[in-house]
């Protein structure tokens, strides 16, 4: 699911570069579940009130369902306000982020940089949402109001009639590949067209989906 990772902690910046991301898929990130990441903020010894930090997520139409990397204070902060710990991050045990040189066994960034791809046999239904940290491969059909996510390629080898989003942390050389294109909306890197922006688009026959020119560009295989 989305993570947002803070490498500051000024709220209006903050708020600001959500509002722009959002703009550019307001429809994937409508009422969209939200994990704060605090892991980098904290090693800088940087601190955000967590409470603030809901507050503007909400009003943007996120929905915080966790923490990680967070300080005692944080912790409590969230805990307070109904978030869960995602303890697998937890930078510390007592609110001093710089006191336990202990970062090293979790850096965040390489385990996604190594990730293998995920498989999927099964059709993916409406209301299913699935995400991988690499490439993404379904051997069925993807459904209309189901969501498939990736941090790298996608491939669906059936019909791909929900929302497809590829290269979901900024990678725009991911592409998407699916066998029949029916979809709701497709996105590589933000970059989106919804099925209004499709009716020319190939149906029945393989596809992919690529960036060019910051411009979505659809051709048969």
């Amino acid at each position: 699911m989305p993570v947002l990772v803070l490498a500051g902690n000024d709220v209006t910046t903050i708020e600001q570069q959500l509002q722009e991301k959002i703009h550019l898929a307001p429809e994937f990130f409508k009422n969209s579940p939200l994990v704060f990441d605090l892991l980098e903020l904290n090693k800088q010894n940087l601190d955000v009130d967590v409470t603030e930090l809901t507050n503007i997520t909400r009003k943007l139409g996120l929905l915080p369902i966790g923490i990680r990397g967070g300080t005692t204070q944080q912790n409590q902060q969230a805990l307070e306000l109904g978030i869960p710990i995602h303890s697998g991050h937890n930078v510390t045990a007592a609110s001093e982020p710089q006191q336990r040189q202990t970062p090293e066994p979790e850096p965040t960034p390489e385990p996604q940089g190594a990730a293998t791809t995920t498989l999927i046999t099964q059709p993916v239904r409406s209301g299913q949402r699935i995400y991988a940290e690499g490439d993404l491969v379904i051997l069925a059909q993807v459904s209309a109001g189901a969501e498939i996510l990736a941090e790298g390629n996608i491939h669906v080898y059936g019909s791909l009639r929900g929302r497809a989003l590829a290269g979901v942390q900024g990678d725009t050389e991911a592409r998407i590949f699916c066998s029949d294109l029916q979809a709701e909306l497709i996105s590589i890197a933000g970059n989106y067209k919804i099925s209004e922006d499709l009716n020319g688009a190939v149906h029945n026959q393989p596809v992919q989906i690529y960036l060019q020119n910051h411009t979505l560009v659809i051709k048969d295989i």
